[in-house]
């Protein structure tokens, strides 16, 4: 019986020696988003870039998983398909209002201060103005928006017509909606529409890179100042990397250096300069706004 036996023990040994090691679990991507605000190539590009940076910061795998309209990024983040998300004031409180202790972690330096511009087409004849009140001249014109759910290119130029006393039945048809800042210009550009609104960061970028045609359009008024864009992060983060993740998130869009040649490139497809520290209270305007017109309830 012996002599079975030992060689029995034998081949147990060998096939648990020759057995392949089990490989650990991959770990689950780190997924960011964003708002599509311009143009579809730009932001594969830009958050491409960024997704590179982050990987190598934080240590985990990091994706951009691009969404077709500003709702989508509010119910991918709600539902937990993106971890953090560049939106803009509007999207940014709805999508915070939806997750509980969901934090703004990050602006740009200009998102302290950011601006809508009003542009028209010569044709209409429409000429530029210095007051709030000066946008009454709009009325019996048509006009549109950006997205529905647009901070610059929708909530606060509408804000600013209701303190013209100008609401949207006194213009020209239905308003419209264009769906980004890019496609506003070109369709005030091409007449489409006499008047448009538009993040004014869009504008400046557009016009120096020579992709506007000035002959035909420009802008008529600059809004006064407020609180934008921001980066928003799900707290489902920290249950999956640990406690210190979303500081360390935050740490690596603050360390973003323009004297880096590949970080200067990633905060010029922003177009800024660097990302400053923000917090949740400083969009308490935005959100005021937002109920007062009705695209937060």
């Amino acid at each position: 019986m012996k002599r079975f036996l030992l060689p029995s023990l034998l081949g147990l040994l060998l096939v648990a020696c020759s057995a392949p090691e089990s490989t650990p679990p991959k770990q689950q991507p780190f997924v960011a988003g964003a708002i599509p605000d311009q143009d579809p190539e730009k932001l594969q590009r830009l958050y491409s870039k960024l997704a590179t940076y982050l990987e190598a910061e934080l240590e985990v795998p990091v994706t951009y998983k691009p969404v077709n309209n500003y709702a989508a990024a509010v119910t991918a983040f709600r539902v937990g398909d993106l971890d953090m998300v560049w939106f803009g004031g509007l999207t940014g409180v709805q999508a915070r209002l939806q997750v509980p202790k969901a934090q703004a972690i990050a602006q740009r330096e200009i998102d302290a201060k950011f601006t809508s511009v009003f542009i028209a087409n010569k044709s209409s004849g429409i000429t530029p103005f210095e007051t709030v009140k000066g946008l009454i001249a709009l009325k019996g014109r048509t006009l549109t928006f950006g997205s529905e759910s647009s901070t610059s290119g929708r909530l606060m130029p509408q804000y600013f017509m209701q303190e013209a006393d100008l609401t949207l039945k006194d213009l020209k048809g239905n308003v419209g909606f264009s769906g980004s800042h890019d496609t506003t210009i070109k369709v005030v550009e091409a007449g489409t529409y006499e008047v448009g609104a538009l993040n004014s960061q869009v504008w400046k970028d557009r016009v120096a890179e020579g992709k506007v045609d000035l002959d035909k359009v420009q802008v008529i008024w600059e809004t006064p100042s407020y609180f934008d864009y921001h980066w928003v992060i799900n707290p489902q983060v920290s249950e999956r990397y640990g406690p210190e993740f979303i500081p360390k998130v935050q740490a690596a869009l603050l360390k973003l250096d323009p004297a880096v040649q590949e970080q200067a490139e990633i905060l010029d497809l922003f177009g800024g300069s660097s990302f400053i520290k923000t917090d949740n209270s400083n969009y308490a305007q935005i959100e005021a706004i937002g109920r007062q017109i009705g695209k937060i309830k």
